[in-house]
């Protein structure tokens, strides 16, 4: 599938030489979730400004739809819908003009037709009339959502889009992505929650220090670098490994009830079969087995502090 966002070498320096994004280059197809997770001061907010033009880059070339965003910026930016991490609504407003407000900055036609429609998908319709103020937190994040859908973009970019929220209302935002997903809107969302990427990304992107650590598919990045743990219960608890067991690499669990074995899953030999025949030699009596997949969360956190270290 052809990429709708093209980012080659992006760089963004400060006066003082801090340098916020260093060469970042990527490309993200038209149609797909992409779930772009880094610590705080990784370059997330960043990129995204400069992208949607707020940010001036220092170098580099940003296309969205083939279009540069410095030499045709009003092409590349009305192909664009952002919603910010902070809530900066009129208060006053009414929920429907407020949306109808931010289609016409991008000098679209007034159409009723689609404000009901994008209205009603984001469980907004019932309060078209009530004045911000009103509404929750959650639902005045629909209202962003919907403003930044009002000129129908093709390009969506959610900046922490379920912070603060609770979980109920975290899922339902999820259920409003993948229905704009099917409506073919591509989507770039930064988030500190790991679940949300697991959730409904189909690439996951790594940025810290202003540098992209890896974009993958998410189902290959789990396979390829998720690692699985053996849980060895034991009937008894012991204080320390036996050494006939030290080539193994295990951890004793705290309760000292269980013997902790990860291991490769893509190795053509586990270590299992010796393990357990180990086990049994050092006259350890096995009580119970479980295996557990790391989560895409040990997986990032050991990407962000191998690039720290």
């Amino acid at each position: 599938m052809a990429a709708i966002l093209t980012i080659s070498d992006l760089r963004k320096s400060y006066e003082g030489g801090f340098e916020a994004l260093k060469g970042v280059s990527l490309d993200i197809d038209e149609g797909e979730i992409l779930a772009l997770l880094g610590p705080n001061g990784a370059g997330k907010t960043t990129l995204i400004s400069t992208v949607c033009g707020i940010t001036t880059p220092t170098s580099g070339s940003v296309k969205v739809g083939g279009h540069c965003i410095l030499t045709d910026f009003r092409a590349a930016r009305a192909l664009i819908g952002l919603v910010p991490q902070e809530i900066n609504l009129e208060p006053f407003e009414k929920v429907i003009n407020s949306v109808r407000f931010s289609r016409g900055l991008f000098g679209k036609p007034r159409n009723e037709p689609l404000i009901e429609d994008i209205l009603k998908k984001l469980s907004l319709w019932d309060k078209r009339n009530a004045q911000v103020k009103e509404l929750s937190g959650g639902m005045k994040r629909r209202v962003l959502i919907a403003k930044a859908l009002a000129h129908e973009p093709r390009v969506l970019f959610l900046d922490e889009p379920t912070a603060g929220v609770d979980v109920e209302l975290r899922k339902d935002m999820w259920d409003v992505v993948r229905e704009l997903k099917g409506n073919g809107v591509t989507i770039i969302l930064t988030t500190h929650y790991i679940e949300e990427a697991e959730a409904i990304a189909d690439r996951v992107g790594v940025i810290a220090d202003g540098q992209i650590l890896l974009v993958k598919d998410k189902d290959e990045l789990m396979a390829q670098l998720g690692k699985k743990q053996l849980c060895v219960h034991l009937s008894a608890p012991i204080t320390e490994v036996p050494a006939s067991l030290a080539e193994h690499d295990l951890a004793l669990s705290e309760a000292g009830d269980a013997l902790i074995y990860t291991y490769d899953t893509k190795a053509d030999r586990t270590g299992i079969t010796a393990l357990l025949n180990d086990v049994a030699s050092a006259g350890l009596v096995l009580a119970d087995v479980s295996t557990r997949q790391s989560s895409l969360e040990d997986i990032f956190v050991g990407l962000v502090s191998g690039e720290k270290s």
